[in-house]
């Protein structure tokens, strides 16, 4: 909070209140070596009002989308966001609401809840959905977990065209579980089909891939599909709900798991977050699936009305039972992407989506005509490009900064094999005029 009126006699009532002489007394728990003694090295004491202004002098430093045109991406974009979904989800009872557990008291939160599961699953082609996840990269996890479960199998296949942070956190999280993961390669900017064939054995629960997947590219997932379940694993297929207006999904193509990170409907950058996963089975998986589901039923005087169903999973059970230990998500975060995609509609969100894939590869070509980029991958691709230069990707992103505007991202960072590689994202909200400029100073006219 950022102003809290509790005095020195309140504070001394509620001391007494709980029998502590002091706030000291409340840490007495604590060996000595953990308490610090001395003086903290902190600014001397500040008026509000000087505090306010050397805070906004702080934030001044940032660079940040509003204030620069913005061509990075690498998993977070820069999206339109109309200003009415703001509006909507600052509601009190969406924003003093926590977890729904009195449906009788609940029901426009569930209703909200049931309507952003039922949206995912039209965009994913899967049959139940679940009411959010933290973020992306822990439902690639989940999946994984729910994959090993599912056919007592402890080997992951992940392509390495999969968002690195995607990859770390499945990383962190298999190796607490006992679960096996392998890498698979990547050929021309999508996962290497004699690779993941060489690797493919019946002691495999899973192949991740994503798509479009972290340089931009779109997989075979059909292909992929048939290859994973020619050895009874699950195809868990990572995903991006704007792209899914105007490709294919996943579930039409033999996916038996759908997820990725919703940030693209709804939710602005924030820095990085926060945002939200999303997570989507075959009805044969549901109950296997990890978070709350919001299921429509009727009362007892025979009105729709919206519950939590299927609850016993995770918190409700015991936890060495439990297929998953995740008990909360972004509530809030989908909920601004259910509002987002209910006032775009489909053909709002396909406009969207069409103009970040020709303004790309309208990108991706005027860059090339300069003769300073060459493309990295022939394949096609959605709002993301993967370009090479002689110059080092540092030195172009700092000198668009230097003009007012943000470049793409060094994939050398997580592929050292791409040296001087280049990952640009163009959304819809850039103009030509936008482009033409970053081509121009990219190139160092």
């Amino acid at each position: 909070m950022r102003y809290i009126p509790n005095t020195n006699d309140q504070r001394s009532e509620m001391l007494r209140t709980i029998g502590a002489g002091s706030v000291d007394d409340l840490f007495s728990d604590l060996p000595a070596s953990a308490v610090f003694e001395g003086k903290l090295d902190l600014p001397e004491p500040m008026s509000e009002m000087e505090l306010m202004k050397h805070l906004n002098e702080l934030a001044g430093r940032n660079v940040d989308a509003c204030s620069q045109t913005c061509f990075l991406g690498a998993g977070v974009y820069d999206h339109f966001v109309p200003l009415v979904v703001d509006h909507i989800i600052s509601r009190e009872e969406f924003t003093t609401s926590y977890t729904p557990y009195q449906p009788e008291i609940s029901q426009g939160t569930l209703q909200a809840i049931f309507e952003y599961q039922s949206m995912v699953c039209s965009l994913t082609g899967m049959e139940v959905a679940n009411a959010s996840m933290y973020d992306g990269a822990s439902s690639i996890a989940e999946a994984a977990f729910m994959a090993c479960a599912s056919t007592k199998r402890n080997v992951v296949l992940v392509a390495r065209s999969v968002h690195p942070h995607g990859r770390a956190v499945l990383e962190t999280y298999a190796s607490l579980r006992g679960i096996t993961v392998r890498e698979i390669g990547y050929s021309d900017g999508t996962l290497d089909m004699g690779d993941l064939k060489g690797n493919l054995s019946d002691e495999v629960a899973a192949v991740i891939v994503q798509s479009p997947n972290f340089f931009g590219s779109l997989e075979d997932l059909k292909a992929l599909a048939d290859e994973a379940h020619g050895v009874k694993a699950l195809f868990v297929a990572v995903s991006d709900l704007l792209a899914l207006s105007v490709l294919e999904a996943p579930g039409r193509l033999g996916a038996d798991v759908v997820v990725g990170d919703g940030q693209s409907v709804g939710n602005a950058m924030n820095f990085g977050g926060p945002h939200f996963g999303f997570f989507a089975t075959t009805q044969k998986l549901m109950r296997k699936m990890p978070g709350r589901i919001v299921g429509e039923t009727l009362d007892r005087n025979g009105k729709k009305c919206y519950v939590l169903t299927l609850q016993a999973r995770e918190q409700h059970i015991r936890r060495e039972k439990a297929s998953s230990n995740i008990c909360s998500n972004h509530s809030l975060n989908a909920l601004a992407s259910a509002v987002h995609m209910s006032l775009m509609g489909l053909s709002g969100m396909k406009e969207a989506a069409n103009q970040s894939l020709l303004k790309a590869a309208y990108g991706k070509e005027r860059l090339i005509e300069t003769g300073s980029f060459r493309s990295a991958f022939d394949g096609p691709f959605f709002r993301e490009f993967v370009v090479f230069s002689d110059e080092a990707p540092k030195s172009i992103n700092d000198r668009l900064l230097s003009e007012g505007m943000i470049g793409g991202y060094d994939l050398s960072k997580d592929y050292p094999e791409l040296e001087n590689a280049w990952l640009v994202a163009v959304t819809e909200k850039r103009t030509k005029d936008e482009i033409d400029r970053f081509v121009s100073v990219a190139r160092g006219e």
